[in-house]
């Protein structure tokens, strides 16, 4: 079950949107500054105080967003592979079924073009899909497919 808890905004977030803020502050001021002044002699210290630290500061809260959205993206594959691979709220214990029994009992071995594993007819990762063929042989004996740890098909094939 998935709990519910407050979104909270990563703290590379908040110092990539102020640094961008900062930068773009800093940036007008310098444009300002230099738009007030006729000679290129009197706009070099607004260029340098305001405008280039500015346009450096965008650069690095791009920087800081573009990093901060791949860590949360990341932790939530990890948080969504966790909910994956949980065994459920009271383990296969109360669910009646034995911890190593296999989903999938059919005889019929089937496979996915392209796939590189092989399943047995009933399993859940094949079941109900138009494209599934029955396996070749050859390809199982050559090592070319490995079965599938959801359904465990047996080993020998037609």
């Amino acid at each position: 079950m998935r709990t519910s808890r407050l979104r909270t905004v990563h703290p590379v977030l908040w110092a990539g949107w102020a640094a961008l803020a900062t930068g773009a502050v800093l940036c007008v001021v310098g444009w300002y500054g230099v738009s007030g002044e006729r000679y290129a002699e009197r706009q070099l210290p607004y260029l340098a105080s305001c405008t280039i630290p500015g346009a450096a500061l965008i650069i690095v809260g791009a920087v800081l967003l573009a990093r901060g959205r791949e860590s949360i993206a990341a932790r939530r594959v990890e948080e969504l592979y966790g909910l994956l691979v949980e065994d459920g709220p009271g383990g296969p214990e109360e669910t009646g079924r034995a911890a190593l029994a296999p989903l999938a009992v059919s005889g019929d071995l089937l496979m996915v073009p392209g796939g590189t594993l092989w399943h047995r007819a009933d399993c859940p990762l094949v079941a109900g899909k138009a494209e599934a063929v029955p396996v070749d042989s050859k390809l199982v004996a050559g090592g070319e497919l490995d079965p599938c740890p959801i359904c465990e098909p047996a080993e020998e094939t037609d």
